[in-house]
């Protein structure tokens, strides 16, 4: 039996906004194991929901890897973990639409979910449940970062 690669990228993610809809940024932080490189991102919008600019966030760290690698998503995002690991197979099996009361109807964020979907079949990502809000170090600079990037907005 072979082992797999070790992991090479950790990515930190959060989303905030100030409202669900209303003004709001994402941020995240990659840090290379390897090396110890780490860089920080963030970004807003003026009119957004919370669970997109989790899956924003995402999107936006796993797009600024060059090669393919192994990356461990560490996310306080139960909608980013469950959507990736649960719900995006049966989306995609019945053509990125979902259930709701016993009708099919469109995946909520349909184009992120698609993007999400390309970068996972180019990367090997274990996803990492972190609790926000919880005093995890990480967690908590993604959250400042991403409440930084909505200010703007208000």
């Amino acid at each position: 039996m072979t082992e797999s690669p070790p992991i090479e990228v950790e990515l930190y993610t959060d989303g905030a906004c100030s409202g669900n809809p209303g003004p709001g940024g994402w941020a995240l932080i990659l840090r290379h194991l390897p090396t110890g490189n780490e860089s920080e991102a963030s970004g807003g919008t003026d009119e957004t929901t919370n669970n997109r600019m989790e899956l924003q966030a995402v999107v936006e760290g796993l797009s600024r890897l060059k090669r393919s690698v192994r990356v461990e998503l560490f996310t306080d995002s139960v909608y980013v973990g469950k959507g990736m690991t649960e719900w995006m197979p049966k989306w995609k099996k019945n053509g990125w639409k979902r259930k709701e009361k016993s009708k099919l109807v469109p995946v909520k964020n349909l184009e992120l979910w698609q993007q999400l979907d390309v970068l996972l079949q180019k990367h090997s990502v274990k996803y990492t449940r972190v609790a926000g809000h919880s005093g995890h170090p990480e967690n908590d600079r993604c959250d400042e970062l991403a409440v930084e990037a909505y200010q703007k907005y208000l």
